[in-house]
């Protein structure tokens, strides 16, 4: 038996949560230079990403109701993959553009799904 799909979403809360912590009180200039919370950020958007992917295959239902969701698991190849060619200004902008949009739509998902099974 797989991982139940709703134990994924609990992951983007959390790693969406540690990003929020990580860039509180930062300006876009401090980001871009802070080496090591550009790279904690980076990695909880990676966990984004692949918690996604995941969730895509073991209850594509569920992820259909997440939009953009083949751009995050994009943005975590990129981060991945294509790490030389990563700004920090557009991961900025996704984080204060588009994470408090993502996190709105799993609390939505987690509050009428419950907690995941053991």
């Amino acid at each position: 038996m797989g991982r139940d799909p709703r134990a994924f979403l609990w992951d983007v809360r959390a790693a969406a949560d540690k990003i929020t912590a990580f860039v509180q009180g930062k300006s876009a200039d401090e980001f871009v230079r802070d080496e090591l919370t550009s790279s904690a950020v980076e990695r909880q958007l990676e966990i984004i990403g692949e918690a996604l992917g995941q969730l895509a295959k073991a209850d594509p239902a569920i992820a259909a109701r997440i939009p953009d969701l083949s751009q995050i698991v994009a943005l975590r190849n990129i981060l991945i993959h294509g790490y030389v060619i990563v700004k920090r200004d557009l991961v900025w902008r996704t984080i204060h553009d588009d994470l408090p949009r993502l996190r709105e739509v799993v609390d939505g998902l987690l509050a009428s799904s419950g907690p995941p099974q053991q």
